[in-house]
Parts: structure tokens; C-alpha cells; sequence
């Protein structure tokens, strides 16, 4: 008996170690995302000299003569619409292509299957700094060069690896059967697949969009060479930002990040009912 309690008193003190643990790994992993972003709020909403002055506030003084300044800046706007555009674009090519062809790799067997599989991954191994020439001049060529839809198209090559690879494994957790009980009932191979599958992919569907989205939001090596007139929100900043002060640095970041995090908390049911959370 006292062996016993002697064996379970560690036990209770592990468990309880491991719970400190965890909650400390959430706390730090929490702060990691949320510090940054409430500083960039703060220095946004402040005065110039706060924002130059030492120590720093921790409540903002909501002054928004940052935010006025770049609301009626010059083509700041333009390239707000761009890039929600573009990502648009990216996000529906993206589901377009990928779901497709995760739904072959995971319901088809052909030779060759996961070399392909490889394959979509290494096509991410590629800089695009080592395809920028060439793809410059077979867009000056086709015309599609300093518009929306051929970044877009840049965009899309770099989201559908993950899209593929996303999708599939979603795919793959869905057994056939259900297909199968449907396919006896009457219904197609499409008809099974909108009825059945897809309102159970739809969560990881919308996850796998938001990712694409967020790639196209924040690239901006692409857009900076391959756009003149038509920049997106990431490559205008980064022109007429390059010598300016600090504190509209602080609204350029701020004015980059919110729509995305706007768009990331719309569609955040989608996001919980994927990881298994109850909709809030």
C-alpha cells in the first residue's frame, strides 16, 4: 500500500508538471503573435515623437495622422484593391486546381503516384529570384505583364503545392465507403463528391484558401518586378516606404496587416470546425 502511494505521488507530480508546462508553452506562443501586433497598434495610433521617444507607452494616444497621412497618399488605395484581387484570384485558382488533384492522388492509383507527390513539393524548392528573367519576359510576351491575373497566376504556383498536399490528406481521411454507399443510391462520382465529401472537406477546403490567400498577401518579390502600375499593397510599401520615418513605417505595417487579419477572423469558424472547436 505504501508503494503504492509512493508510485502514484510521482505520477500526480509529472501530470501536473506537464500542465505547467503546456500552459506556459500557450502563453509564450500567444505572446509571440500577439506582442508584436499590439506594439505595431500602438506606434500606429501614436504621435511621431511618442513613437521616436524612449521608453515606450503601452497605451496607444490615438492619433491618426499616420493612418490620414497614407489614406490620402497617392495610389495607396489602388493598391489595397490590388492585392485583395490578386489574392482572390490566387485563393479560388488555388482551390480550383489543387482540390482536384489531391482528390486523384488520394482516390487513384497510378504509376509513378508518389514521385508526383514529391514532385508538387519540390516545386517550392525553386527561388523564385532564380526565375524572375524568364518569367518576366514570357509575361512582356503574352502581354500578361503589369496586371492582376498574371500575378495572380505567380501567386497560384506558389499556394497549389500546399493546396495539393493539404487537400489530399483531407481526402484521404474520408473513407471510401461513403462514396461507395452513395454511388449504390443512385447518385455519380460527382454527385457523391458534392453531396457527401465536400460538405465534410469544407472546413480544411477554407483553411487551404486561407493559406493561398495569406501567401499572395505577403509576397512581394514577384509583384515588385514583374508590376509597374498596377503594385500591390506589399510592393508599393515597399517602394515609398524605403526612406521614410519611423512612424509611418509603424502605419505601412499596420495598414499591410489588417486586412488580413480582418479577413483570417472572418472565416474563423471554418478554421475551428477543421481543428475539432466548437464554433464561437
Amino acid at each position: 500500500m505504501t508503494d503504492s502511494v509512493a508510485i502514484a505521488a510521482p505520477a500526480g507530480s509529472t501530470r501536473k508538471a506537464g500542465r505547467y508546462v503546456y500552459a506556459a508553452s500557450v502563453f509564450l506562443l500567444c505572446a509571440w503573435v500577439i506582442v508584436p501586433l499590439y506594439f505595431l497598434f500602438i506606434n500606429t495610433l501614436s504621435s511621431p515623437e511618442t513613437v521616436n521617444s524612449f521608453p515606450k507607452s503601452f497605451v496607444p494616444e490615438f492619433d491618426l495622422g499616420s493612418l490620414t497621412f497614407f489614406a490620402g497618399f497617392n495610389g495607396m488605395l489602388t493598391a489595397l484593391k490590388n492585392s485583395i484581387l490578386v489574392a482572390g484570384m490566387t485563393m479560388v485558382l488555388s482551390i480550383v486546381i489543387g482540390a482536384p488533384a489531391g482528390y486523384a492522388l488520394s482516390r487513384f492509383d497510378f504509376r509513378g503516384k508518389e514521385l508526383f507527390r514529391m514532385l508538387v513539393l519540390l516545386t517550392r524548392a525553386f527561388p523564385l529570384p532564380l526565375l524572375a528573367l524568364p518569367l518576366a519576359v514570357l509575361f512582356i510576351r503574352t502581354g500578361l505583364d503589369d496586371t492582376a491575373f498574371g500575378l495572380a497566376l505567380v501567386h497560384t504556383t506558389l499556394a497549389i503545392p500546399f493546396a495539393v498536399l493539404i487537400t489530399f490528406s483531407l481526402f484521404s481521411g474520408i473513407p471510401i465507403e461513403l462514396e461507395e454507399a452513395a454511388w449504390t443510391l443512385g447518385c455519380t462520382r460527382f454527385t457523391a463528391f458534392t453531396k457527401v465529401v465536400l460538405p465534410l472537406i469544407l472546413p480544411g477546403i477554407t483553411a487551404s484558401a486561407i493559406f493561398a490567400f495569406v501567401i499572395s498577401w505577403n509576397e512581394v518579390f514577384a509583384a515588385a518586378v514583374l508590376t509597374i502600375e498596377n503594385r500591390t499593397l506589399p510592393a508599393f510599401l515597399l517602394q515609398t516606404l524605403g526612406e521614410a520615418p519611423l512612424h509611418l513605417k509603424f502605419a505601412g505595417g499596420f495598414i499591410l496587416v489588417l486586412p488580413a487579419l480582418i479577413f483570417i477572423f472572418a472565416v474563423r469558424k471554418y478554421l475551428f470546425a477543421m481543428w475539432g472547436i466548437a464554433n464561437r
